[in-house]
């Protein structure tokens, strides 16, 4: 039987400073195929190749990538400033409209650092442009120098909701993380459930409430290492799980046509 299908939300890169490309890290495809079990496919995140109802019907399930451009801040109605960073407009238009059919439709999405502040934005939430600079927070983003072990390191505990599904899904109620992000959550959507903090206060898991589908997301990157961490480990086992759901789903309905 042919595995799920994950589209994995790409990021769009200059090779060598002048050869535009679409890319995705391996250790997201690497986490998707290993350990979620399902078939990685990268997506260009531009509305002028791909659109959102093709996307929905090819694709089972979906993972949104982290990546440095930041969501642009006109989509939460804030005017953008030099600490918001830079941005990618074209993947704010496929992730944010995707985020919210997903929800809708009860298909799988699992958010990864941006991809998590993109499922708050996509809900109506907003984001801090710079979470060090805010009173009582840590420096929660990339190491500058080391190895990437070094950079991709646990650095800190997230402390989840006791009767939460990540909880549940990891069975603690405080686990260790990495932390490589500038920007945060300031204000939660509607119906996003924060479930879990790091020790400054930001939050760090999520879902939708009443959402028919999988929606957990997280601010860390549980693609490092993720067959051998057991924190990242259930969280793809789980994810894989709902997308095999879903397109067993499909495949019913198919059947009886």
């Amino acid at each position: 039987m042919a595995r799920p299908v994950v589209g994995i939300i790409g990021n769009a890169h200059l090779i060598n400073d002048e050869y535009p490309a679409h890319a995705g890290g391996t250790m997201n495809s690497t986490a998707i195929s290993r350990v979620a079990g399902c078939l990685p496919m990268i997506i260009p995140p531009d509305p002028g190749l791909v659109q959102v109802d093709e996307l929905l019907e090819t694709c089972d399930g979906f993972l949104l990538t982290g990546g440095r451009p930041n969501v642009h801040p006109a989509e939460y109605g804030e005017p953008p400033t030099e600490a918001h960073g830079t941005f990618d407009r074209c993947r704010d238009a496929i992730t944010l409209p995707l985020v919210r059919a997903c929800v809708e439709r009860g298909q799988p999405v699992l958010g990864v650092c941006r991809g998590f502040q993109e499922v708050n934005v996509a809900m109506g939430g907003t984001l801090y442009p710079e979470i060090r600079d805010l009173p009582g927070r840590d420096n929660h983003r990339m190491p500058p120098d080391g190895t990437l072990e070094e950079k991709f390191g646990l650095r800190h505990v997230v402390t989840l909701s006791e009767s939460g599904p990540f909880a549940r899904l990891f069975g603690a109620q405080e686990v260790l993380t990495n932390t490589l992000h500038g920007q945060g959550i300031k204000d939660p959507g509607a119906r996003i459930v924060i479930d879990g903090h790091a020790p400054d206060g930001t939050p760090e898991a999520l879902f939708v409430r009443d959402a028919p589908g999988f929606t957990l997301s997280v601010q860390w990157h549980p693609e490092w290492n993720a067959e051998q961490d057991p924190v990242s480990r259930p969280l793809f086992d789980a994810f894989g799980a709902a997308c095999r759901a879903w397109a067993g789903r499909d495949r019913v309905v198919l059947r009886r046509a």
